[in-house]
């Protein structure tokens, strides 16, 4: 169960860097400006390429720190909700908003 764990647990990391990110670039004009790697969509393009390397890289060091065992899946499920909570509250833009 431990690979079923990391990447459920991965996923929700990779959601709440998106989150972050969002939220970092509100607050800071420089990552802001770091994050746009592509004009046409701006920073978002920085953002989700952020999560998802995010999440390919908590992935992988998960997946292989678990390999071999047994985990419990409902605790991983937990933390996986609130991360993946986190991330999608700090996208909101009243929440995004609130640190301008």
């Amino acid at each position: 169960t431990g690979v079923a764990a990391a990447t459920m647990i991965a996923s929700g990391i990779g959601s709440l860097v998106i989150g972050l990110m969002t939220t970092g670039a509100v607050i800071s004009e420089g990552l802001k400006e770091a994050l746009n790697w592509w004009n046409p969509a701006g920073p978002l393009s920085g953002k989700t390429s952020i999560g998802v390397l995010a999440w390919l890289i908590s992935w992988f060091i998960l997946d292989r720190m678990w390999h071999t065992e047994n985990r419990n899946l409902q605790q991983a499920f937990s933390i996986t909700l609130i991360l993946i909570g986190l991330g999608l509250v700090l996208t909101f833009p009243p929440v995004f908003e609130a640190f301008e």
